[in-house]
């Protein structure tokens, strides 16, 4: 995998070698604890000392160590090895955990983000404009990011619908989402996803403004049809977002007959690609 500009928890490391496995089903990056551990505290043997922490952890009731999953890596000998790994999240909580000077300002750091988050609630402005900032620094112009807002904001009124439609659990959100993306892409929104080389990245972050759009008009006419028809519960509500997105499979129709060509495509804006296959790295993880 190209590490260099990727941004993952990696690049805490100052060039440490994190070594990490995507976990496709999850959709979830997966870091070696012992690396990590090796990063913060230099043991002489990192494989002991994360033994030895495992155990103090333990006893001490923490569940950092009950989300540890083992996925095989490239060892040093360049042979598979299995490895302890955590995601992000577990990463970052034991990050906190490991009594050494050098994890200092990673917990530092960890606190910031903390207050960054609280000051957000009572000033939610502030990640608006963190979110401008971060969208800015990737190269897009104002108009592009206004848009993306809106879009937001468009796909929040959408969810809120669905929830006055009697949709509550997350993964029906996922079904609704995936009719309508499959009705006009042919794909659901993960297949989409993996056909544009992306992992954890937003889908509409690189899309072409004419996929933006189909996505738009399906989402958009979606919500028009159920505050019209009042669909509730799962299965009336699928009827309306396939609807919706018939809505955009005929708009996607119309301009590849007027421009002759397919308008999906896989180019995405990224800096980087993947290159690594992941498919071989077998995990324990069921």
């Amino acid at each position: 995998m190209k590490q260099d500009k990727l941004e993952t928890i990696t690049k805490l490391f100052e060039g440490k070698e994190i070594r990490s496995v995507w976990n496709n089903k999850e959709e979830e990056y997966y870091f070696s604890v012992v690396d990590v551990i090796n990063a913060l505290a230099n043991p002489k043997d990192a494989r002991k000392y994360w033994s030895v922490l495992k155990t103090r952890l333990k006893k001490e009731g923490s569940e950092v160590t009950t989300n540890c999953s083992q996925f095989k890596m490239l060892a040093p000998d360049g042979k598979m090895r299995l490895r302890d790994a955590m995601k992000t999240s577990d990463i970052l909580r034991l990050i906190e955990s490991v009594p050494s000077p050098k994890a200092e300002p990673f917990k530092m750091w960890l606190a910031g983000l903390g207050k960054e988050r609280i000051d957000e609630v009572f000033d939610p402005e502030i990640a608006i404009k963190r979110a401008i900032n971060y969208y800015r620094n990737r190269g897009y112009d104002d108009k592009w990011i206004k848009a993306r807002l809106n879009g937001i904001l468009d796909r929040n009124k959408l969810t809120d619908l669905w929830k006055q439609s009697g949709i509550n659990e997350g993964y029906e959100y996922a079904i609704l989402t995936n009719d309508i993306y499959r009705e006009w892409s042919g794909m659901t929104a993960k297949e989409y996803k993996e056909f544009k080389g992306l992992r954890k990245e937003s889908l509409r972050d690189n899309m072409s403004d004419i996929e933006v759009l189909l996505a738009d008009i399906g989402e958009i006419t979606t919500r028009e049809l159920a505050k019209k028809h009042k669909p509730y519960g799962l299965s009336e509500n699928r009827k309306i977002a396939k609807a919706g997105g018939e809505v955009a499979s005929n708009t996607r129709k119309d301009i590849e007959e007027k421009l002759g060509e397919n308008v999906i495509s896989k180019n995405n804006n990224l800096n980087y690609q993947y290159i690594d296959d992941n498919k071989k790295l077998e995990s324990t993880v069921s």
